[in-house]
Order: structure tokens, then C-alpha cells, then sequence
């Protein structure tokens, strides 16, 4: 039996936040001074090609988060679901952080603007990498219709823009409805629901390959791009969770997210953060090591050796056997509790995993050696360079620009879509 629904109360005191505002400006301002610090920092570290890696990887993890909220908002008028009405608008405000999050790319454009953006990305100077390796530059060389320079920036503004318009296309029409009540909103975002999850599936997939996949740029994977969607989904649910429970401890939506929603979250979590991951990383792993193609498995090599034999173990348990142990069970989905350990685990989860796909790189004489044995032997020291300070520092900056804006965003335009046609729905919502 689901425990009964307390009284609804959508007075103001409930349903509006806008206490929030003051300090969310402050975590904003801090996080953008953090990275700015951190960024001039960089500049001048001596390697640079670290700092920048951890920079796309600090970023990417708050983008992440922000698109897998978007997702939910798709998926949820594509369905023309009424259980998450509640818990729509805490994704709302996740999502339209997406209207700025492209500023975090201009280091890359600053870089390439330098000529200097082979400091990240090997292909962007195939003379510099055939000193180094003269069969791997080959490789690439075959693929540079696709990845040189000028198409790689446009194809990067392609996806900010795709993703900073539906971000305000979705979030702008339900803030809308809030105003003039016009049943016309639901039916436009469901009418361009089904485009906009094509336009998203592209988007995030290509954005894949082009800033994780081509950091080694030998090395390829038709199934990365649903690999990084899965990821977006885990931060991306696991934060929503986070949010709507933290609103609730400070007061608000009281008797309106109700144990039955913070079910259904955990149900997503652990469908796509979980299972799913698993099923698309084992999938990857064992169809790329069964093909036994060196430019392929070059890549798990390379997250074999030295230090990242153990990150790779810590990944395979943090991500998907703890996790699943945890939340197979319905009660650590309804008891609020356990369901926070829970989001708070699985975006720790998603940024340990981003660490792994893009940290590592592939030595440029593995190919020379004739055993696996002789791999591991050889790099037995490699460095993983986890507790690099640039991995602690970027993180908090971006964390406090997300949790910051995010706020704000929920100061300004209430906690519930409170003319959404499917609230009362939504407000009974139980599980069966």
C-alpha cells in the first residue's frame, strides 16, 4: 500500500523560492572567479595538455548533467507523462543551464586561435605526430576530412547552438504556460518532442566523438556516442533526485513530491545509470577485444596499465555493482535517505567516469611490443594523475557555476508547473 498523500499546499511559501536567489549568486560568482583564476593558471603550467584535458573533463561533467535533465524533459512530453509534472521544473532549471554552458568551450577556440590546439587534441598537428608515430599519423590522416580544425569548430558551435534552443525552447514554453494557463504549450512541446530527441541524440553523439573519441584519434567506437548518452542520463537523473530532495529540506514542495516520484527516479537512475551503462560499456569492451584490431584495443590498454588497472576496477564497482546491489530493491528508492546516498553516488559515478574516458593516454609504442605482459611491465609506473589538483579545482568551480545558476533559475520562475494540464495527475501519481 503507498502511504497516504498529505494535504497539497500550492501556496507561494511552498511553491516559490526565491530566497534562493542571493546565494546562488554567490556560488555563481565564486565558481566563474574560481575558473577564471584556474584558467590563467593553466596557461602557464607545463603541461598544458593536462590542464586542458582536465578542463574538458570538469566540463563535460556539469554539461552532462545539464543534458541528461534535458533528456527527461524530452522523454517526458514525447510520452506525454503525468507522474513527473512535479518534478519537472527542478529539470527545467538543470537543463537551461545549457544557455551558458558553452562559455566553458571558449578555452578550446582560444587555443585554436593560438594554433595551439594539438596541446589537447594530437590531430590538429599531423606533422608534430608523425615524429612520434609515423603508422599512427597515417591513420589519422585518412580521417582529416572529418577531423581538422575549422570543420571540428563548427561542428562544436552546431552543437551549443542545438543544445542552447532547446533548452530554451522547452524551459521558455513552460514557464510560459505558468502565465497565460494555454493548454497550446503542452501540445507544441509535444509536437516537437520527437525532433527535438533525434536532434539530441546527434548532437550528444557526435559531441562524443569529437571531444573524447578524438583525443586519441587512432582509436574509434560506433557505440561511444550511446556510451556518453548513458552517461548524460546517470548525472543527469542522479541530480534531479539530488534537487528535489534538497528542496524539500529547506521547505519547499511539501506534499507535492511525493515517495511514489522519488521511486520513479530511482527507477530511471537505476535503468539508464545503472543497467544500461553496463550493458553499452560491456558491449563496447567485449566486441572491441573479440575484433582484436590493435587501433582499437589500444584504447583499453592503455586504461590497463600502471595506476589505471585500479581506476578501471574502482569504475567497474563504483558505477554498476554497488550501485546495483543498492538500488535493485524498491525501498532505497522510496526512502528518501538511501535515494539521496544514492544521486549523490551516481554523479560522483558519472564524473569518475568521464575521468576514465578522457585521463588516460594511449602510449605511441604500444605496437611495439609483442605481449600483453610486456605492456603492463613497461607502463607498470604510468601516473593517473588523479590526485592532480586541476581535477579538484576545475570540478568545484564548475559545480558551484551549476548548483549556482541552477538556483537562480528556481528563484525566478517558481518550483512547479502550476497550469500544466496533467498536475492533478501528477499530484495523485502512485505506484503499482
Amino acid at each position: 500500500m503507498s502511504e497516504s498523500a498529505p494535504a497539497i499546499n500550492l501556496t507561494p511559501a511552498n511553491i516559490r523560492a526565491d530566497a534562493l536567489a542571493t546565494p546562488g549568486t554567490g556560488l555563481r560568482i565564486l565558481g566563474f572567479a574560481i575558473l577564471i583564476i584556474a584558467f590563467v593558471m593553466g596557461m602557464r603550467t607545463p603541461d598544458q595538455g593536462l590542464f586542458l584535458r582536465t578542463w574538458m573533463q570538469s566540463w563535460l561533467f556539469v554539461t552532462s548533467i545539464s543534458l541528461g535533465a534535458l533528456f527527461f524533459l524530452i522523454v517526458h512530453h514525447i510520452t506525454h507523462a503525468g507522474w513527473s509534472v512535479v518534478v519537472r521544473r527542478p529539470a527545467e532549471a538543470i537543463a537551461a543551464n545549457l544557455q551558458w554552458l558553452w562559455i566553458g568551450f571558449l578555452p578550446f577556440v582560444f587555443y585554436w586561435w593560438k594554433g595551439e590546439l594539438d596541446f589537447i587534441f594530437p590531430w590538429a598537428n599531423l606533422a608534430a605526430l608523425k615524429e612520434i608515430s609515423l603508422a599512427e599519423a597515417e591513420l589519422v590522416a585518412k580521417k582529416s576530412a572529418f577531423l581538422n580544425e575549422k570543420f571540428f569548430m563548427i561542428r562544436a558551435a552546431v552543437y551549443v547552438l542545438t543544445w542552447f534552443v532547446l533548452a530554451r525552447f522547452f524551459v521558455g514554453n513552460s514557464v510560459a504556460q505558468d502565465s497565460d494557463g494555454s493548454v497550446a504549450h503542452t501540445k507544441k512541446l509535444e509536437k516537437w518532442a520527437g525532433p527535438a530527441a533525434i536532434l539530441f541524440g546527434l548532437t550528444t553523439s557526435f559531441a562524443a566523438f569529437d571531444w573524447i573519441m578524438s583525443l586519441n584519434p587512432a582509436w574509434f567506437s560506433t557505440m561511444f556516442g550511446l556510451y556518453f548518452f548513458v552517461g548524460c542520463c546517470t548525472g543527469g537523473f542522479a541530480y534531479i533526485g539530488i534537487v528535489c530532495l534538497r528542496l524539500q529540506s529547506l521547505g519547499y514542495l511539501k506534499g507535492i513530491i511525493t515517495t511514489e516520484h522519488y521511486q520513479d527516479i530511482g527507477k530511471l537512475l537505476f535503468a539508464f545509470g545503472v543497467v544500461f551503462w553496463a550493458y553499452i560499456a560491456f558491449s563496447q569492451y567485449m566486441l572491441i577485444w573479440y575484433g582484436n584490431i590493435p587501433e582499437e584495443t589500444a584504447w583499453f590498454l592503455a586504461r590497463q596499465i600502471g595506476e589505471w588497472r585500479w581506476i578501471s576496477v574502482v569504475l567497474l564497482f563504483g558505477h554498476f555493482i554497488l550501485p546495483f546491489l543498492f538500488l535493485i530493491s524498491r525501498w532505497t528508492k522510496r526512502w528518501r535517505g538511501t535515494l539521496l546516498f544514492a544521486c549523490v553516488w551516481m554523479v560522483a559515478a558519472q564524473w569518475f567516469d568521464l575521468y576514465y574516458l578522457i585521463q588516460p593516454k594511449i602510449p605511441h609504442d604500444i605496437g611495439a611490443y609483442d605481449t600483453y605482459e610486456q605492456i603492463l611491465a613497461q607502463y607498470s609506473n604510468e601516473s593517473a594523475h588523479f590526485l592532480s589538483p586541476w581535477n579538484w579545482v576545475l570540478l568545484i568551480g564548475f559545480m558551484l557555476m551549476l548548483t549556482g545558476s541552477t538556483m537562480r533559475r528556481l528563484s525566478s520562475m517558481g518550483l512547479l508547473c502550476i497550469k500544466d494540464p496533467r498536475l492533478t495527475e501528477s499530484l495523485r501519481f502512485e505506484n503499482m
